[in-house]
């Protein structure tokens, strides 16, 4: 940093423009290196009538879909609908050209569903929560990809 004094300070409740500044800088030099970020959230619901009963949302960005939550409502668990959900994003990934779709777990909620349907496990933080496994799987899309 050339000669110049900063301070380091960590913030519990941070700035909102600072966090905006902080990944404006992290997506710019990213940009140097790789070829410019496309990311497009996604989401597919389950509705009965006006309710959300279920669903899956994400993004997709560098031809990868990134599946960050999906649930479906107890009443509805063991009847394939998580599958029927998992199709459709994948899908979607599969219409943006996504080569391959990856999505984390905890041991507390559903690694084996989701090798079930595919999924292959790349990587695993013990303890985290306390007493638990979090999961890292991933999937390929095109089968060129896996």
């Amino acid at each position: 940093m050339n000669d110049h004094t900063f301070e380091v300070i960590v913030e519990d409740d941070p700035d909102p423009d600072h966090v905006r500044q902080l990944v404006a800088g992290l997506v710019a030099f990213n940009a140097s290196s790789a070829v410019a970020e496309d990311r497009r959230p996604l989401a597919v619901f389950l509705r009965e009538g006006s309710r959300i009963v279920g669903g899956a949302n994400g993004y997709t960005r560098w031809q990868w879909l990134y599946v960050s939550h999906l649930w479906i409502d107890d009443a509805l668990r063991g009847r394939g609908v998580g599958r029927q959900v998992m199709h459709a994003i994948e899908e979607e990934g599969r219409r943006r050209r996504c080569r391959a779709a990856w999505l984390d777990t905890f041991s507390f909620q559903a690694p084996d569903f989701y090798q079930a349907i595919g999924y292959r496990q790349f990587g695993e933080l013990t303890g985290f929560p306390p007493d638990h496994t979090r999961h890292f799987l991933w999937k390929p899309l095109d089968p060129t990809s896996g």
